[in-house]
């Protein structure tokens, strides 16, 4: 596909993808990397109401940073979208969380949610990338690859 045949939505993926490789070239810090992805990001996509990175440690998903109102510390065990997306190993995108079995309602304004896996270099997922939207069906398989190409700067230490 080239940058006439592509969208508005993936274009404006791209431009943010040069935009966060260029603020990640001071450190390799995976959390500081991601903390950077997900203000860039929560700041600049109209429809992303929160933005944050929930880690896996010791059986637990507990959040690491986020942009956005409060959120839930840690989500109930193997419960909810995060949970869905770290125990498949695959994006999980959610028109409606009201009408997902075990949604975990942090914030009663979310109407939809996309979460990502993040793998550590050897493909173990060891956290997700949660975005909740206040709109319905605000996320689709678009986002899907924007964000995992975002996400993909993560060990990308050429710059």
């Amino acid at each position: 596909m080239n940058e006439i045949e592509k969208s508005a939505k993936l274009a404006k993926y791209d431009r943010l993808y040069e935009q966060i490789k260029g603020y990640l070239h001071t450190t390799t810090d995976i959390w500081a990397r991601l903390a950077t992805m997900e203000a860039v990001l929560h700041h600049k996509m109209q429809s992303f109401f929160w933005t944050g990175v929930y880690a896996l440690i010791d059986d637990e998903l507990i959040v690491r940073s986020y942009q956005g109102p409060v959120a839930c510390q840690k989500l109930r065990h193997h419960t909810g979208v995060c949970w869905a997306a770290v125990s498949s190993g695959e994006t999980v995108i959610v028109g409606n969380v009201a009408e997902f079995p075990g949604h975990i309602a942090c914030n009663a304004l979310s109407k939809s949610e996309i979460v990502v896996p993040i793998r550590d270099p050897e493909g173990k997922v060891f956290a997700c990338l949660d975005v909740d939207s206040d709109r319905l069906d605000a996320f689709d398989q678009e986002d899907a690859a924007g964000l995992e190409k975002i996400l993909s700067l993560l060990y990308d230490h050429d710059e």
